[in-house]
């Protein structure tokens, strides 16, 4: 009996794509198995691993969790391999080397289900060191990523998300977005945020705690990659070259945001540089951002920025130096 028949379709599909994380994927796994809200599936695709990935997952035998094996394809075509594989009514993006907190599908659903107006509902995320596990002490929480409404002009200047295991999306939306574009390696998952948000609006969960707690590791695409300001370059052409956006916003609108969106590059971009040890080409870049969107907040960091050698490390802010 095909499996779709044998088994009545789950609330929630959890879309995981995985390459070479078999130091990670268990506990991911496992945080999915801890949920107190039990109408799930889990999909995991195996992007053509060289480690022992899919051998993990399968060691977690539970009727809802699927592996899916393909040649290494890239995050985006695995992400939209596992859509079309998914049978849920609302869909989470869960990366491989991070968890949920065990209430974190109950809390996102209930958000989703108070808003039927809402493509999706976000909830608070923490940020925890490479080596964590479930129950260590966070390196910094971020209670949630913006209000409830609509988010588009916030999105297109920053990415609001830590990633989309804090997201809780309607299939519907995803059916009207389309897939994930696969040729984006960094930012493909802010350039789809946006889609989603010509669609309509967000909500945000009630209470404050993190549903999804993010590995910062030194392999990341945003630990190697935003430091270099051609990295931007493909999510920001597939972003601003959306017809659907200058005609939501208008000419004028639209210019000022792109320019808005470019001076949060630059300052992401001057900010890594530091933290990797660039600093005379870091401060350049922080300079040119604020020159282009000037605000005290930033003005008060870039002071400070210059001011790092004379500051102990504890004071070094956002700007503090990655380990090693």
């Amino acid at each position: 009996m095909p499996r779709e028949l044998a088994t009545p379709a789950p609330a929630i599909s959890i879309l995981t794509p995985a390459h070479d994380v078999a130091r990670f994927v268990g506990a991911t796994v496992d945080s999915v198995l801890a949920q107190d809200f039990s109408e799930w599936e889990l999909v995991v695709v195996d992007d053509g691993s060289r480690d022992n990935t899919a051998e993990v997952v399968a060691q977690r035998r539970d009727p809802r969790i699927r592996l899916l094996r393909q040649a290494n394809a890239g995050v985006s075509a695995a992400r939209t391999r596992a859509m079309a594989d998914a049978r849920g009514d609302a869909i989470l993006f869960l990366d491989a080397d991070d968890w949920l907190a065990p209430d974190a599908l109950s809390r996102l659903a209930a958000a989703l289900a108070a808003a039927p107006e809402a493509v999706g509902a976000h909830g608070g995320f923490a940020f925890v060191a490479e080596d964590a596990r479930p129950g260590d002490r966070a390196l910094r929480t971020k209670p949630v990523a913006g209000p409830s409404g609509d988010l588009l002009e916030r999105l297109l200047v920053e990415n609001l998300f830590a990633n989309g295991g804090h997201l809780l999306l309607r299939r519907d939306a995803l059916r009207q977005a389309g897939p994930f574009l696969p040729h984006l390696r960094y930012g493909e998952d802010w350039e789809y945020w946006i889609r989603l948000s010509l669609l309509g609006p967000w909500t945000a969960v009630a209470d404050t705690a993190p549903v999804l707690f993010v590995r910062q590791r030194a392999g990341s695409a945003f630990h190697r990659m935003a430091r270099d300001p051609a990295a931007f370059a493909p999510a920001m052409l597939a972003i601003w070259g959306n017809p659907a956006l200058e005609a939501r916003l208008g000419p004028a609108r639209f210019t000022a945001i792109r320019r808005r969106a470019e001076a949060e590059n630059d300052w992401v971009v001057g900010r890594e540089l530091i933290r990797h040890g660039q600093r005379a080409a870091g401060l350049e870049k922080l300079r040119a951002s604020l020159a282009q969107a000037p605000t005290p907040k930033r003005a008060v960091l870039l002071a400070a920025a210059h001011a790092m050698p004379l500051l102990p490390r504890a004071l070094h802010g956002p700007f503090v130096a990655y380990p090693g």
